[in-house]
C-alpha cells in the first residue's frame, strides 16, 4: 500500500527521534520549563527575526486554534474565517465549544479577500442592531489554505491593514507553514508573516515532528493567563521537553525548511505523474496537497493499492480526492503510483 493520505502518516524525522533518544534520560523540569524548550523558542525567534516574540509550544493544531482564539476574544466576540477554513469545518466545533462563534465569509480558492473582510466589518458596525449580534473580534486565515493555496504578499498586507484599521488581531494557522514557505510559488517569508500577523503558529505535527505546534506572538501581546488556558484545555504537556527537543531539532541547521522543500519537490513529481496518466485536476496547488477528480468506480479500485483522502462529491458518480506529499514521501512512492495508475 502506497500512502498519499496526509502529511502526518509517518512518525517523526530520524533526526528528531535521534535527539529525543539522546535526551531521554536527562532529568528535566516539567511543563516547558526545561532548557530544550528555552533553546527551541530562542531558535524560533531568530528564524522569525523577532527577538522580542513570545513563543509557546502546544500539543496539536485544534488545541492551538481553540486556545489562541478563545483567549484573544472577549465574551461577546466571534472569529471571522473563510467558509472552507479548518476551524469552520474540520475541528468538530472546538471554537464554538468555548462559546465563540465562527463567522464564515465566502472564499476564493480557500482564501479570504481583504475587500470582503473590510466590507463585512463596515457593514456590521453600520447595523444599528449590532448589540444583538456576535461581534467580529479577530480574523483567522491559514497558510497554506485547506486547498493548498497561498496568500501573496500583497494579499496578506491588505488583510493586515484591514485588521489594523478595525483594531482586531490577524491570526494565521500554520499547520503546514513549512510547505507554504518552501513552495516554488511562495512570496512570503517567515519574517513577512511575523511582521504582518499578530499571532501565528508554526506546525510541527505535519512537518517532521511526532506532535506539537509553536505559537508565536511576534510583538508580544500574549493573552494573560495563557498557560492556565493551555492547562484547562489539555494542551500543556507535563513532559514539555518532548515539544522542546523536537522543535530544537527542527530549527537546527535549517532542518524544518529542508524537510518542507523535500515535500514540495515530491509534490511537483506527483503532479507530473498525475498529468502523465491523464488524471483530471480539481485544483492544482503550489504546495503539497493536490486535488483531483476520480470516477467513483476507479477510486474504489485504486483504494486497494493507494491511500488518499476523500474531499467532496463532484456530481453523482465522481469525487474530489486529495493526494498529499510530506517530508517522508520518497521518489519510490511516486514510481509505484505511476505503475499502479
Amino acid at each position: 500500500m502506497i500512502s498519499f493520505a496526509s502529511d502526518y502518516i509517518a512518525g517523526a524525522h530520524p533526526q528528531v527521534l535521534k535527539r529525543l533518544v539522546q535526551t531521554n534520560l536527562e532529568p528535566l523540569p516539567g511543563y516547558g520549563e526545561d532548557p530544550w524548550c528555552v533553546s527551541a523558542k530562542d531558535k524560533i525567534r531568530a528564524a522569525c527575526g523577532c527577538p522580542q516574540a513570545q513563543v509557546e509550544l502546544l500539543t496539536g493544531g485544534t488545541q492551538t486554534n481553540q486556545i489562541v482564539i478563545s483567549t484573544l476574544l472577549r465574551e461577546h466576540e466571534g472569529v471571522v474565517a473563510a467558509k472552507t477554513g479548518h476551524i469552520s469545518g474540520h475541528e468538530a466545533g472546538a471554537i464554538e465549544y468555548t462559546g465563540h462563534k465562527v463567522l464564515e465569509l465566502p472564499q476564493r480558492d480557500g482564501k479570504l479577500e481583504a475587500e470582503e473582510v473590510d466590507r463585512y466589518l463596515r457593514s456590521f458596525y453600520a447595523d444599528e442592531n449590532r448589540e444583538h449580534m456576535v461581534f467580529p473580534g479577530m480574523v483567522y486565515i491559514s497558510h497554506p489554505t485547506e486547498y493548498g493555496t497561498l496568500y501573496g504578499k500583497r494579499e496578506l498586507e491588505a488583510l493586515s491593514q484591514v485588521c489594523r484599521t478595525h483594531e482586531i488581531p490577524l491570526y494565521l494557522d500554520g499547520a503546514r507553514l513549512g510547505y507554504g514557505l518552501m513552495s516554488r510559488a511562495a512570496e512570503l517569508t517567515l519574517e513577512d508573516i511575523a511582521a504582518l500577523c499578530d499571532v501565528f503558529y508554526i506546525g510541527g505535527t505535519k512537518v517532521g515532528a511526532l506532535c506539537g505546534e509553536a505559537v508565536v506572538f511576534p510583538r508580544g501581546g500574549r493573552p494573560a493567563h495563557f498557560t492556565n488556558a493551555m492547562k484547562k484545555r489539555g494542551a500543556l504537556l507535563a513532559k514539555g521537553r518532548l515539544l522542546g527537543v523536537q522543535f530544537d531539532a527542527l530549527f537546527t541547521d535549517g532542518l524544518y525548511f529542508q524537510l518542507s522543500r523535500h515535500a514540495i519537490d515530491m509534490a511537483e513529481g506527483l503532479k507530473a505523474v498525475l498529468h502523465e496518466k491523464g488524471v483530471e485536476f480539481y485544483l492544482e496547488s503550489p504546495t503539497n496537497q493536490q486535488f483531483v477528480i476520480l470516477d467513483d468506480r476507479k477510486a474504489e479500485a485504486l483504494k486497494s493499492q493507494v491511500a488518499f483522502s476523500f474531499w467532496e462529491k463532484y456530481g453523482p458518480d465522481r469525487t474530489v480526492v486529495r493526494f498529499c506529499t510530506s517530508w517522508s514521501t520518497t521518489a519510490e512512492d511516486l514510481e509505484l503510483l505511476r505503475s499502479v495508475l
